[in-house]
């Protein structure tokens, strides 16, 4: 009986396994969300050009970085929520600290863009 036991506890820890790395895949596909809206905030510049008036464009590209911004910590949020309640058995986790750093580095990164598509 105990054979059958540590084979169920392997499985269980091979899905928990399983489990933090789709939700590292589920967190960079969030990345890539937030930056396909800052991509269609600069899109917006470069399909409208000169736009009469010019601040309905800005605001529309404000509302892409906005939206972007609250991608980025929502799934930051999210992911380091869900891998704190998971411990890795063979795989390696992905710090909750370098998601947090990325998002940072994505949100200000995108929070230039947006000041530079005011200054255009």
């Amino acid at each position: 009986m105990k054979d059958k036991n540590d084979l169920a506890e392997s499985r269980t820890d091979w899905a928990e396994d399983r489990t933090i790395l789709a939700n590292e895949r589920t967190f960079a596909g969030w990345m890539r969300t937030g930056m396909a809206c800052v991509a269609v905030a600069i899109g917006l510049r470069a399909v409208f050009g000169e736009f009469e008036p010019t601040w309905v464009a800005k605001a529309v590209a404000s509302v892409f970085i906005i939206a972007a911004l609250y991608v980025y910590w929502a799934a930051q949020a999210s992911a380091a929520k869900t891998q704190k309640r998971l411990s890795d058995h063979h795989a390696n986790a992905q710090p909750n600290s370098r998601m947090k750093i990325l998002a940072a580095i994505l949100a200000v990164a995108s929070t230039g863009v947006g000041a530079i598509l005011w200054m255009l």
